[in-house]
């Protein structure tokens, strides 16, 4: 069979028993790799660096690999040069039960105010990230759509997701 002709087969998957997970984020830095992982486990419980190696002599020079793990999270990271940026296409998502976690990740992670809007951060590796309060899960299914359309006004004109200030648009409290 020619490349050009390829065939596809029913075949399934096959289940996944290794001890690497299945699907792990994995992030390119400039030179940060090492300080990067160093500063979200930080941040972050349940988090640790699990794994540090340099490989030598690659088209980038050496590189730094990262494996590390942010909430129970499997993350890599690799420093190999300015060739690629982050940019907002991509986020990790912050789910946060109270206030006080949504402004303590807000005050650890955001290094770009202008790149502030609903929830979304950016931190000082260009890395978008959105801290969003558990609740609007809940909020967002809800069927009655005046309910959504009065979060939704609310929560575009935040930069910080203000939990009260969201339900008290859900419930409609100060709407006349």
């Amino acid at each position: 069979m020619s490349a050009g002709n390829q065939t596809r087969t029913n075949a399934k998957p096959q289940i996944h028993t290794g001890n690497i997970p299945k699907i792990t984020p994995h992030l390119w830095f400039d030179k940060e790799a090492k300080e990067a992982a160093k500063f979200y486990t930080s941040i972050f419980p349940n988090s640790k660096i699990t794994n540090m190696t340099t490989i030598r002599d690659t088209p980038s020079g050496d590189c730094d690999i990262v494996s590390f793990e942010l909430s129970g999270q499997p993350f890599m990271a690799i420093s190999a040069g300015p060739l690629f940026k982050f940019n907002e296409s991509i986020s990790f998502m912050v789910s946060c039960d109270t206030q006080e976690e949504i402004d303590y990740y807000w005050e650890k992670l955001s290094a770009v105010p202008e790149a502030e809007q609903c929830g979304w951060l950016k931190d000082k590796y260009g890395l978008s990230w959105q801290i969003v309060p558990a609740v609007m899960d809940e909020i967002m299914k809800d069927k009655d759509e005046k309910k959504i359309a009065r979060v939704t006004e609310a929560f575009l004109k935040m930069k910080k997701f203000d939990i009260a200030e969201l339900k008290k648009a859900y419930s409609g409290a100060g709407k006349r």
